[in-house]
């Protein structure tokens, strides 16, 4: 599926949240939960607001790929502040937002490998000058200085990041597998969580994850 097809499905998929309950419903709902509210069942994975501490706290929203500029954004905002203030790590939390026509950046090399995403992001290898065969957001290349290694996906979830994923943005993926693996929705589904990068956490939408981060205490910037 092409780029401009899957940036209408998360139109789609937003547009449809905002006709739901309206647009003061979807972006200024009547209670804010805060940081100590239930979910009301384990659908979604909640968990990481409990993890968002610190007196800085601050979330990336990334609703384009854009060469991986909100993950290295977040990234330079921990070593600014540190530079600046001299604010340890440990006092801050990012949270990264990852949706719409960003997803392929949660997922690992084997569905960058299959679906030719490298192409189709036009996105080439600095080394081979060929298209990208593996997700270059993963991890940082050979040789990357120390003070870069944060600025990798899994080095961003290692450090206590929060990594979050639009579900709507993940149906695409999910189409994907279907269409090529002739696979039924549930089958799909299960094939594309496999290719999931561990610790990247699905939420209902990118919107809500957002909005969620937000009434967690976090600054917001659109990073991409």
């Amino acid at each position: 599926m092409s780029t401009p097809r899957r940036r209408f499905i998360g139109w789609v998929g937003t547009s449809a949240l905002v006709a739901a309950g309206g647009p003061l419903a979807a972006l200024e709902p009547p209670t804010r939960p805060g940081r100590s509210a239930s979910p009301l069942d384990d659908t979604w994975d909640m968990g990481w607001v409990d993890r968002i501490t610190g007196k800085y706290r601050a979330v990336f929203d990334s609703p384009e790929l854009s060469e991986g500029a909100a993950l290295w954004r977040a990234s330079m905002w921990r070593d600014q502040y540190k530079e600046v203030y001299g604010v340890e790590p440990a006092e801050m939390t990012p949270v990264l937002v990852i949706r719409h026509g960003a997803i392929s950046m949660a997922m690992d090399d084997g569905y960058w490998a299959e679906f030719r995403i490298g192409k189709e992001e036009k996105l080439k290898n600095q080394t081979t000058k060929k298209w990208e065969v593996a997700n270059p957001f993963r991890v940082n290349p050979p040789g990357t200085p120390e003070r870069y290694a944060t600025y990798s996906l899994e080095g961003f979830l290692g450090s206590g990041g929060i990594v979050l994923a639009c579900n709507l943005a993940f149906q695409q993926v999910v189409w994907n597998y279907r269409q090529a693996g002739k696979l039924s929705r549930e089958e799909a589904t299960a094939r594309a969580k496999e290719h999931l990068i561990p610790g990247v956490i699905l939420q209902p939408s990118g919107v809500f994850a957002s909005l969620r981060a937000q009434e967690a205490g976090c600054g917001y910037i659109l990073a991409s």
